[in-house]
């Protein structure tokens, strides 16, 4: 007999922060691989253009506006999802935003506002959907971290924090969750290019970078992609129960050297 049921054929996911970036790469990756999804974001109207196409190339998909800075919308989508694709089996918690600044400098207004998309909307996610799956014995949170919750960069506003604080969210629900069936994991991108950040002007990109350099932060100049640590999701999601991929830092390679073989 094995130690668990496998997982059900059918496990609707649901993804957080699925209008660009990370969250639409996992939401058309899942799909093409069969999972019924379900696509939530402050833009509904660029989530309901990639549910179109997600339908249109032979998957599931479902689009609602979501707020995760709001609990009545977290429980709205929440509500909604379930409806149209069934019991979520699988959350990914990759809502978030950038906005770079030095630590006394930023606004505190702006450095609450980050945490609390960050942190504390992947909190009042694992609080809507967690009840139902350790109800059911199983299913799969996700976190989408970063590696400044390890290596803390300068200049980065409110980001070391709020990333380090959703780590220890998961690595708290992790231990909680023990024998419930449930996984809570993490996936820690390193230096990945998204839409994030991007807003910021050349005059505050390049002190950042230089500063980062002078820690010891960019060492190459290679980025990872959002299919990247799609990929390291999926891996976490799909690996069979019975065993559990608790954290996967995802790093981008360096350029070759020339003349190396």
């Amino acid at each position: 007999m094995p130690r668990f049921e496998p997982h059900p054929a059918r496990r609707a996911a649901l993804i957080a922060g699925a209008s660009s970036g990370i969250g639409a790469a996992t939401a058309v990756a899942l799909a093409e691989l069969g999972y019924p999804v379900a696509l939530g974001a402050r833009r509904v109207e660029v989530c309901e253009t990639l549910a179109e196409k997600i339908r249109a190339d032979g998957g599931e998909a479902f689009a609602h506006r979501l707020d995760v800075s709001d609990t009545a919308s977290v429980d709205e989508f929440v509500s909604a999802a379930e409806d149209a694709l069934g019991p979520i089996e699988i959350v990914v918690s990759s809502a978030g935003d950038l906005e770079f600044g030095r630590g006394w400098e930023i606004s505190p207004e702006l450095f609450e506002s980050q945490v609390r998309v960050h942190l504390v909307g992947a909190q009042r996610l694992a609080h809507r959907t967690m009840p139902g799956m350790i109800e059911r014995q199983r299913g799969d949170f996700v976190v989408i971290g970063s590696d400044c919750a390890v290596h803390v960069r300068p200049g980065a506003g409110a980001y070391n924090a709020a990333k380090s604080g959703v780590e220890a969210f998961a690595t708290q629900l992790r231990m909680e969750l023990e024998g419930t069936g449930v996984r809570s994991s993490i996936v820690r991108p390193g230096q990945t290019l998204t839409g994030m950040g991007m807003q910021a002007t050349p005059e505050v990109v390049g002190p950042l970078l230089e500063d980062w350099a002078k820690w010891g932060f960019a060492r190459h100049p290679n980025f990872l992609q959002a299919a990247d640590i799609t990929a390291a999701v999926v891996a976490v999601v799909s690996t069979p129960r019975g065993a559990h991929l608790v954290l996967v830092e995802v790093q981008p390679e360096a350029p070759l050297k020339k003349g190396d073989r």
